[in-house]
């Protein structure tokens, strides 16, 4: 049978009246991505009038009536107020239930003739007008919110949706956009792209989830990915996550093993005062600060995820924590080395928890409870201040000294590599390097001691750091750092039992036959016997 179209009388919302409005508020809003200021605008340009009624047995009545006897209709504004005091008192059903005569305030005549009888108006309506209030119903009746809301946060298909029918009930009733900034975002799809089904097999319960990996695990997969995109979940992307949050935790869990014996009242050393590879890793902590939080500020979250991760794995396990292996277990324990490195590990221990805690919440709580106590420490995480960069550990010349350092790193582990594959060496603490630098780099390489220097490039033996022009035949250029060459050899001596240096030295007292002059020395002031 053939479709019949019907006119029918309809409640409507002039959207013509508001259109230039509504593009001149979309320029004032802060869209995330940038795309969706393009999007809205266009969809407003192309849009019709909005029926705003529906014919449906229940719904939000349109507190519209009809005078029965020259129908006149009425919809006054302290008739719209008298209905929503009877709503509130006793709910929407009280529309359907009374008669128009007992929804009207007592003695209400129309306006045009002075009747008393009335019909009430039978459409509802269209939900999607209760949704584009909910922030008056919101913002308006809780005095602890503001009005406009600071971020509406939906799927990219509410451009046309939620968004929209918005900003028209705010521009009707106050002139203004009801939001401040609008974030869009992608579907969640599965690891080949195809929408997320239960009748194709493809859906994943997150409760289930939660129970394999854990709750933390499933947010920092949420935080990890670009949201602007759909987005992508399966079991192996989350066992990739899981590897990571791992990696994370067990950096924290370094860290804060070895705060053990460290009381912050008394052992705490002042910054300018510690060993300048400490120095460069609060130097650092202080920029991964500046980056999570100009990230969190501008909705990049997978820039918070990735900044965390490379701080944690590729700066912390993988080289500040490996250089201080020696300095945290070989020296006496009230070593000012030691005490150096710890007050660095304290202060890394306090940031990293606050800084994760809104991705990682149970984790950073976690940490949090293990953190040696200190004056004013907050009984939670989730009520610590915000921590803000340090301007006074900034030192543009302490980052740019350490980029040498770092290269010069580098080039040393390239030149160990090729003793490796020989069978010469097997890692850089068996080696003893001489470096052979230009006036500007020799410089550099000079500001901090010899021994410091010796720390940071993880060998036995600093021979030198002499001119270039002093640089033997067999000595080789580096790649990584115009004006260097390195002589890498095995180092002589033997290897300590007790701190695996390589020195001339082990064997030397003859009651440690093992170990070499400094660890003898430091356990001989322990009280420790052969």
């Amino acid at each position: 049978k053939p479709v019949i179209f019907r006119a029918t009388m309809q409640w409507f919302m002039d959207i013509q009246r508001y259109k230039e409005l509504a593009l001149k508020a979309v320029r004032e809003v802060q869209w995330i991505p940038e795309w969706g200021e393009i999007r809205i605008s266009s969809m407003i340009r192309e849009r019709p009038d909005w029926c705003l009624s529906r014919q449906r047995v229940w719904g939000v009545p349109i507190p519209a009536f009809y005078c029965r006897s020259c129908g006149q209709v009425v919809l006054d504004p302290k008739v719209i107020r008298h209905i929503a005091g009877l709503v509130r008192e006793q709910g929407t059903d009280v529309w359907f239930e009374r008669e128009a005569k007992d929804l009207l305030p007592k003695g209400f005549k129309c306006p045009k003739c002075g009747s008393e009888e009335f019909e009430k108006e039978s459409a509802i309506l269209d939900v999607w007008f209760d949704s584009g209030c909910s922030h008056a119903a919101v913002l308006e009746s809780h005095p602890d919110l503001t009005w406009p809301a600071d971020l509406y946060l939906e799927g990219h298909d509410q451009h046309r949706g939620w968004f929209q029918v918005s900003l028209w009930t705010a521009l009707a009733t106050k002139g203004k956009p009801p939001y401040k900034a609008v974030l869009t975002h992608g579907f969640f799809v599965d690891e080949s792209g195809r929408k997320m089904s239960k009748s194709l097999g493809t859906g994943l319960s997150p409760m289930v989830l939660c129970e394999r990996f854990g709750a933390d695990v499933l947010r920092l997969w949420v935080a990890a990915l670009d949201f602007r995109e759909d987005m992508r979940v399966s079991e192996r992307i989350l066992e990739q996550i899981a590897e990571s949050y791992r990696r994370i935790r067990n950096t924290l869990r370094f860290v804060l093993g070895n705060l053990y014996d460290f009381d912050p009242e008394r052992h705490l050393i002042p910054f300018g005062q510690r060993r300048a590879l400490d120095r460069y890793a609060s130097l650092r902590l202080q920029r991964l600060v500046q980056r999570v939080q100009k990230a969190f500020d501008e909705y990049e979250f997978h820039t918070v995820y990735h900044s965390i991760h490379e701080f944690c794995v590729t700066f912390l396990s993988a080289f500040y924590l490996d250089v201080l292996k020696d300095r945290l277990y070989i020296p006496l324990p009230d070593d000012p080395a030691r005490r150096s490195a710890q007050s660095t590990l304290f202060e890394i221990a306090v940031t990293l928890p606050v800084i994760l805690s809104p991705i990682l919440s149970f984790t950073a709580e976690e940490a949090w409870a293990h953190l040696p106590d200190f004056k004013g420490k907050p009984e939670s995480v989730q009520i610590c201040d915000w921590p803000e960069a340090r301007a006074d550990y900034l030192d543009p010349s302490l980052e740019a000294q350490f980029e040498v350092y770092l290269k010069v790193r580098e080039a040393l582990l390239k030149a160990v590599e090729g003793l490796r594959e020989r069978k010469v060496v097997r890692q850089p603490q068996e080696c003893s390097v001489s470096l052979f630098a230009s006036p500007g780099l020799l410089s550099q390489l000079r500001k901090i001691p010899l021994e410091e220097l010796r720390e940071i490039l993880q060998v036995s033996l600093l021979a030198e750091v002499a001119p270039l022009s002093e640089a033997p035949p067999e000595a080789v250029p580096a790649e990584e750092l115009e004006g260097l060459k390195l002589l890498v050899q095995k180092a002589p001596g033997r290897k300590c039992e007790r701190c695996w240096m390589v020195s001339e030295t082990v064997g030397s007292d003859p009651e440690w036959p093992d170990v070499c002059l400094r660890c003898v020395k430091i356990l001989k002031a322990m009280g420790i016997s052969p």
